[in-house]
C-alpha cells in the first residue's frame, strides 16, 4: 500500500468490547484464562416437593398468578406451580420483560434459592428463561465481569477464545516428568493445559464443587503450575540478561574511604551488619551490575551499611546515589551520612549534595553543577534524583530506599543515569579499578589511560550495556516465599539483628473509650522528660475528613496539656513548615507530634518513648509495624498503644482483629511479614514492585510452594536446555508484562 492510500476508518467497538478491554481480555489467551468465579448448576431439574430450605435449585413449572403488590413496598409476586407444590417468585426490581415472560400460562424455568416460610415456598430474584431446550451436560460458568458485560455475552466469547487459542504444549518432556512426579505426591493426574482449561470453563455434574473452589482439583494444579514457571523464566531471564550486562568494579582500597570510616563510627557494627556488608562488597567488586535487597527490621541499622557501600564506590573515583519516597526520609539520610562522610570526603576535594523537588532555583543550578562536574561523590534525594535535568559524571551505584515504594519506571530512569564506564582515578590512589583481564585485586595497579586514548581504543563501545550498581533497602522484610518468586531475581540480604542497647517496645491494644487514660499516660511521659507520637490515620478518599480528625486531636492535646509545646505534622503542610516541626521535636522542644503516617518511614528521635496509633484497625500490618519502630529507639522503656473505634455492633472486623493481635503477640518483622502476606495476599503486601508486572492470579504462595520450588527448579533447566519453548511460555503467560519484571 502506498503511503498516500487513506487508512481504513477503525471500527467503532461495542459496549461489551470496550468492557472486554477494560478487563484486558484482548487475545484469545486472555478469554481462554479468564476462569469462573463460580458455578450454576443448570445440568438438572428439581420437584419443589423435593427442594430443601436453603437449596438453590433449578425448578421447571406454568406461572398461575402474577400481580404487582405495593406492600410493603412496590414488587411483583408470580406463583409457580410444577405439579408436586407451588413457590413465589418474589422480584423487588422488575421490568415489563420480567411480566412478559413470567405471564400467566407460561411455562418458566426458573433458578434460586428455595426459602420456606409461613405463607410457603419463596424464591427471592431467581434467574428465569422459557421452558424447553436440552439440559446442558456442564455446570454453567459464572465469570468475573463488569456492568456493561453481560454474562451470556461474556460465555460466548470464552467459549471462542478457549476453541481459538493455542493450547499446544510448551512444557518439554523433562518438565512434563518432573510435574509428573510433584503432581503424583498430590494424588493428582497431570492433565494437558487445554484439558485443564475446557474442564474449569465447563466442569461435568460429577465434579466436587469443594475441589473447584479450593482450588485443589489436578485441573487447577495444572495452572498454577504454569503460571508460576512463566513467572519464574521472567525473572531468570531478566537475572541472566542483567549478567550479561557490564558495571564498574568496586574494591576496598587500603587506607581508603570505606576503612576511614569504620574507624570514625561512634559504635561498633553488629555481626549481621559485618555480614552483609561483606555480601555487599563482594557484589561491587564484580564487573556485573548487583541486583541487592537490603531487608532489615526497622532500626537494624541499614543506612549505616548503605553509607559503607557508598564508600566503596566513592573510594574507585565513582559517583553514588541515595533516593528515598519521602524529603523527611532524605532529609534525615542525608544529616547522617554528612556526619559520617563529608569529614573524610572534604580533604579529597569532594561533597555530599542533595536534591529534592522544594528546592529554590539557585540551590539546585548549585547542586546540579555539583554532580554534573563530579565535585559530589555521594547525592542524596528524593525523586528529583531521577528527573532529566540531573547529569551525573560517572554514577556507578544507585541506593533505593524503602524500594516497594517506588514503581517501575522510577528504577528503570535510575539506571538510564549510568553515564560512560570509563573508570575515573580512585580517590585513595588516583589509580583505576583492575580490569577483569588484569591479575587479580592484590595485583599492581596500572595508571588510568587518557579519556581520549580510551575512547579511541574502544569507539563507542564504552556505553554499551553498562548499568549501575543497584541496592535496595527495605524495613518491610520479605517472607521466603515471595523471597522465592517475585523476588526471584533479586539477592537478598538480611540483617537479623537489633544494635546492642535496644529497648523491647510494649504493645498494647485498647479502645478508644479509654482514651482519657491514654492522654493521662502521656502527661505522665511528657513530665518526665520524654517524648511522644500520636498519629491520626490517612486514606486518601476521605482527606479533608482524615486531616480534620488530626487538626482537632492537636488542638483537644494542646488545651489537655498546657505548658507542653504539641506540634501538628501533616502532608499537605509546606514542606519548610514540616522541617520547622521536625526539627522542633527532633531537638526536644516540642513534647508531642500529631501526625499523619508522614512519619512512617526513616524519623529517629531516641527522647521519644510512646508512640499511640488513633484508628489503629485502618492500618496495614506492616505500616502499624513500621511505625511502631518510631520509638525504642532509646535507652527508655517504649510503648506503643494501638487504639482502635469499633463498629456500630460494638466489635471489630475479623481482619483488623487478626492484625491488632499480632501486633501485640510479636515484636518480630519477619513474623509481622509472614502474617502480612497471610493476610492481605501478596497484592497489596508488594506495592510498586509489581506496577505493570504479573501479580499470580491463580497461584497461592501459602499453600503452593511445592509447585513453587518445581517451577523454580523446572526454570533453570528450561532456559538452559529449551530456550525456545521458554519464551513461547512466558509470551503465553505474560504477552508485554515481561518487560517490567527487569526492574
Amino acid at each position: 500500500m502506498s503511503d498516500a492510500a487513506p487508512a481504513a476508518p477503525r471500527k467503532e467497538l461495542s459496549a461489551p468490547q470496550k468492557a472486554m478491554h477494560k478487563l484486558g481480555l484482548v487475545r484469545d489467551i486472555d478469554l481462554a484464562l479468564h476462569l469462573p468465579l463460580r458455578y450454576e448448576d443448570e445440568t438438572r431439574i428439581v420437584t419443589l416437593r423435593e427442594a430443601r430450605d436453603g437449596q438453590v435449585v433449578q425448578v421447571e413449572g406454568t406461572v398461575t398468578q402474577q400481580e404487582i403488590s405495593h406492600r410493603p413496598r412496590r414488587q411483583l409476586l408470580v406463583t409457580l406451580d410444577d405439579g408436586t407444590d407451588t413457590c413465589t417468585l418474589r422480584f423487588f426490581s422488575f421490568y415489563p420483560a420480567h411480566q412478559k415472560t413470567l405471564a400467566v400460562g407460561a411455562r418458566v424455568r426458573v433458578r434460586g434459592e428455595v426459602r420456606g416460610g409461613f405463607m410457603g415456598k419463596t424464591m427471592m430474584h431467581p434467574s428465569f428463561h422459557a421452558a424447553g431446550g436440552e439440559l446442558p451436560e456442564a455446570l454453567t460458568p459464572v465469570y468475573p465481569t463488569s456492568a456493561q458485560l453481560p454474562q451470556a455475552y461474556l460465555r460466548k466469547a470464552v467459549v471462542g477464545g478457549l476453541r481459538r487459542a493455542p493450547l499446544d504444549e510448551t512444557l518439554p518432556q523433562p518438565m512434563l516428568t518432573s510435574l509428573q512426579d510433584t503432581l503424583r505426591g498430590l494424588r493428582a493426574p497431570l492433565m494437558s493445559l487445554r484439558q485443564a482449561l475446557e474442564y474449569l470453563h465447563h466442569p461435568g455434574p460429577e465434579v466436587s464443587l469443594a475441589a473447584l473452589e479450593d482450588r485443589s482439583h489436578p485441573a487447577w494444579q495444572r495452572l498454577k503450575a504454569e503460571e508460576l514457571l512463566a513467572q519464574q523464566l521472567s525473572q531468570l531471564t531478566a537475572k541472566r540478561e542483567r549478567d550479561a550486562l557490564r558495571a564498574p568494579q568496586l574494591r576496598t582500597t587500603a587506607g581508603g574511604l570505606h576503612e576511614l570510616l569504620l574507624a570514625a563510627l561512634p559504635f561498633a557494627l553488629t555481626a549481621a551488619q559485618r555480614r552483609v556488608g561483606e555480601e555487599i562488597a563482594h557484589d561491587l567488586a564484580r564487573a556485573v551490575p548487583m541486583h541487592r535487597l537490603l531487608q532489615g527490621d526497622v532500626g537494624s541499622g541499614k543506612t549505616v551499611v548503605a553509607a559503607l557501600a557508598a564508600a566503596i564506590a566513592m573510594d574507585s573515583g565513582w559517583q553514588c546515589a541515595l533516593m528515598a519516597p519521602t524529603e523527611i526520609l532524605a532529609e534525615q539520610h542525608f544529616a547522617k551520612l554528612i556526619g559520617w562522610l563529608e569529614p573524610l570526603l572534604a580533604p579529597l576535594g569532594k561533597r555530599v549534595a542533595w536534591l529534592t523537588g522544594s528546592q529554590k532555583k539557585k540551590q539546585r543550578g548549585e547542586m546540579l553543577a555539583l554532580i554534573a562536574s563530579g565535585e559530589a561523590a555521594l547525592v542524596v534525594g528524593t525523586h528529583a534524583v531521577i528527573q532529566d535535568q540531573v547529569q551525573f559524571q560517572n554514577l556507578a551505584l544507585a541506593i533505593i530506599d524503602e524500594q516497594h515504594r517506588f514503581g517501575v519506571a522510577q528504577r528503570l530512569a535510575l539506571r538510564s543515569k549510568m553515564g560512560r564506564m570509563d573508570p575515573p582515578p580512585s580517590l585513595a590512589h588516583s589509580v583505576s579499578p583492575l580490569s577483569p583481564s588484569r591479575g587479580n585485586a592484590g595485583g599492581p595497579a596500572e595508571p588510568v589511560p587518557r579519556r581520549s586514548d580510551m575512547e579511541h581504543s574502544r569507539g563507542s563501545e564504552t556505553d554499551i550495556g553498562a548499568e549501575p550498581h543497584l541496592l535496595m533497602m527495605s524495613a518491610t522484610p520479605i517472607p521466603r516465599t515471595l523471597a522465592m518468586s517475585y523476588y526471584a531475581d533479586l539477592d537478598v540480604s538480611t540483617i537479623d539483628e537489633l544494635p546492642p542497647g535496644r529497648t523491647p517496645i510494649v504493645t498494647k491494644v485498647v479502645s478508644d473509650s479509654r482514651r482519657h487514660e491514654v492522654i493521662e499516660r502521656i502527661h505522665a511521659q511528657v513530665t518526665e522528660g520524654r517524648q511522644v507520637y500520636w498519629v491520626c490515620p490517612l486514606i486518601e478518599e476521605s482527606e479533608a475528613i482524615d486531616l480534620s480528625n488530626a487538626t482537632e486531636t492537636h488542638a483537644e492535646l494542646s488545651q489537655i496539656l498546657p505548658g507542653v509545646l504539641v506540634g501538628l505534622l501533616h502532608s499537605r503542610m509546606p514542606v519548610a513548615e514540616k522541617k520547622a516541626v521536625m526539627s522542633l521535636f527532633s531537638g526536644g522542644q516540642m513534647g508531642v507530634l500529631v501526625s499523619t503516617t508522614v512519619i512512617e518511614v526513616g524519623v529517629d528521635v531516641p527522647n521519644a518513648s510512646l508512640m499511640v496509633i488513633e484508628h489503629a484497625e485502618r492500618f496495614g500490618l506492616s505500616q502499624l509495624h513500621q511505625l511502631r519502630g518510631r520509638v525504642g529507639r532509646g535507652a527508655a522503656a517504649s510503648a506503643c498503644v494501638l487504639m482502635y473505634t469499633p463498629n456500630e455492633g460494638g466489635r471489630l472486623g475479623e481482619t483488623a482483629r487478626e492484625r491488632l493481635k499480632a501486633m501485640a503477640e510479636t515484636n518480630d518483622g519477619f513474623e509481622i511479614a509472614r502474617r502480612d502476606l497471610e493476610i492481605r495476599g501478596p497484592g497489596e503486601f508488594l506495592g510498586a514492585r509489581q506496577s505493570g508486572a504479573a501479580l499470580l492470579r491463580f497461584a497461592d504462595l501459602a499453600t503452593d510452594t511445592h509447585l513453587l520450588e518445581w517451577a523454580r527448579d523446572a526454570a533453570a533447566e528450561m532456559l538452559t536446555r529449551f530456550p525456545e519453548a521458554a519464551e513461547r511460555h512466558v509470551g503465553r503467560w505474560l504477552g508485554t508484562k515481561a518487560e517490567y519484571l527487569k526492574a
